[in-house]
């Protein structure tokens, strides 16, 4: 890196947050460099499901963020090349006490656009899907699903193709004050700084991490042969609807909860709900789990994977294809928030969103930080 080289913002961390951050700043006519210490992403952001989701996100600032996000995710999607594979949800449940949860939840704003399916009409609509199990289904026009591993380096690409957002991959940041960070490859001096560390809770500002309770959550997923059949869209079960707060937090989700305990506590000590997308070839990513620590094991249980494949056949009511590949992943988690946005220092930003829901938020939060780093970067949004 060039000796005191200097930008409008310099971004600690390429996963999607910091590339929101760059994004926002760089449609401002920003220069701006984005610093990490991997050769390519290699965290969070590309060990998921590329799954934008809007319905069941917490109301209020979340959910407001996630139908921000998932506009900008059309818009860039196109100008770099990333396909949207699917589009849309749907929440197959089990249970009349699921049921009166989705029921509460049409009549919120959350629910505008979305439609309760009795099991005949999802038949109807998605005759691949079994349907005689069901009590019935949610339906959500608004989610997005790209392939995540694909999705973030070539939105890295693109940034710095079409924006001219430098990237400095294999470098560590050192130190971080107002207008200059220290790097390993040298120092960097910018107006304005994003610290977006993603897990990384000790490297930068580890006592104002602290200070938020943030920990770590290591999650396990999987990747299923092809079924078969396409989805029509992601596909969620009445485990869902007491972990995602959009759900969780009406009062009608209590009595679920409490049939859950009695009928899957195993899946709910495991932190277990189900996610389910579909690739360009057909295999699916499948998950997921939850488990809670300062520094999580690396090793998959296959006791949990077995939860989260007992519930895919039960909400679908099929077997399982075979299991093709197996991972685990870790994000930043808070139980006493859904991002952190804190200022060590003048014309600092740290930046987290501590709920694994990064890929569904990053974008609408790196506006808002760049918005509050630089006057009038607001302006550019009513154009996309």
């Amino acid at each position: 890196m060039p000796a005191n080289a200097s930008f409008d913002l310099a971004v600690v961390g390429a996963g999607v947050v910091g590339l929101g951050c760059a994004l926002a700043a760089a449609r401002l006519g920003k220069r701006v460099v984005v610093i990490d210490r991997d050769a390519q992403a290699n965290g969070a952001s590309v060990r998921n499901f590329g799954f934008v989701t809007v319905t069941g996100q917490a109301r209020g600032a979340m959910w407001e963020r996630a139908r921000r996000s998932r506009e900008v995710w059309r818009h860039v999607a196109a100008e770099a090349g990333v396909p949207i594979l699917h589009q849309g949800l749907l929440m197959l449940v089990r249970r009349p006490e699921s049921v009166a949860v989705l029921e509460a939840f049409l009549k919120t704003e959350m629910g505008a656009a979305c439609r309760l399916l009795a099991p005949s009409q999802l038949q109807d609509r998605h005759p691949g899907l079994a349907a005689q199990h069901l009590q019935a289904a949610l339906w959500s026009p608004h989610e997005l699903r790209v392939e995540s591993r694909e999705a973030i380096p070539r939105l890295a690409a693109w940034l710095e193709r079409a924006h001219g957002v430098a990237f400095r991959r294999e470098t560590a940041v050192l130190s971080v004050e107002t207008g200059r960070l220290v790097t390993t490859q040298g120092p960097v001096r910018a107006e304005a700084i994003a610290v977006c560390p993603g897990d990384d809770l000790f490297s930068l500002f580890p006592d104002r991490i602290a200070a938020h309770g943030v920990t770590r959550c290591k999650l396990q997923m999987l990747r299923l042969a092809d079924p078969g059949f396409l989805l029509p869209a992601g596909v969620m079960s009445d485990l869902g609807l007491v972990r995602y707060a959009g759900y969780a937090a009406l009062p009608e989700a209590a009595a679920l909860r409490a049939r859950l305990e009695r009928e899957q506590p195993g899946h709910l000590d495991n932190g277990v709900h189900l996610i389910a997308v579909q690739s360009a070839d057909g295999s699916l990513v499948v998950g997921d789990s939850h488990h809670y620590a300062a520094t999580p094991d690396p090793f998959a249980s296959e006791a949990v994977d077995g939860l989260i494949l007992s519930e895919f056949e039960a909400a679908l009511g099929r077997p399982a294809p075979a299991v093709l590949q197996r991972w685990t992943g870790t994000y930043a988690s808070a139980a006493g928030g859904a991002v952190v946005v804190d200022t060590p220092a003048p014309g600092v930003r740290l930046v987290m969103v501590t709920t694994g829901a990064g890929a569904s938020t990053g974008f609408a939060l790196g506006e808002e930080v760049v918005a509050d780093l630089f006057e009038g970067a607001a302006a550019w949004r009513m154009t996309v």
